[in-house]
């Protein structure tokens, strides 16, 4: 009886090969932005830690690490007193992109008037 193991791997998002990134887009058509529950927190030995998601090819089984943004104590703490970081938008003269919002409306919100 011949038990045949696959071999596994670890690769970066911008480091896939071909056949692991078609195998990715099959997995995942719109991008893994909408399969955030696949999206696995791995803990390196070094305290540090990695997000991934398994990829399985057929001689293969891959964790492909992406790269994911986490708030962090500092991001909370500037948040939470109100310095957004956008330091280029001021709220001088802020406006919605479209101010004509009439044409939003439908006849039954005209019954209602």
């Amino acid at each position: 009886m011949s038990t045949t193991t696959k071999r596994r791997g670890v690769v970066s998002y911008e480091n896939m090969s071909e056949e692991l990134a078609a195998a990715f887009a099959e997995k995942y058509p719109k991008g893994y932005s909408d399969y955030f529950t696949d999206l696995v927190k791995y803990d390196k030995p070094d305290g540090t830690s990695f997000y991934a998601v398994m990829i399985e090819i057929p001689d293969a089984i891959y964790l492909v690490k992406i790269k994911v943004k986490t708030d962090d104590v500092e991001d909370l703490e500037r948040w939470l007193d109100g310095e957004d970081g956008d330091e280029n938008e001021s709220d001088e003269g802020e406006s919605l992109p479209d101010d004509n919002i009439s044409q939003y409306s439908t006849e039954d919100d005209s019954a209602d008037a």
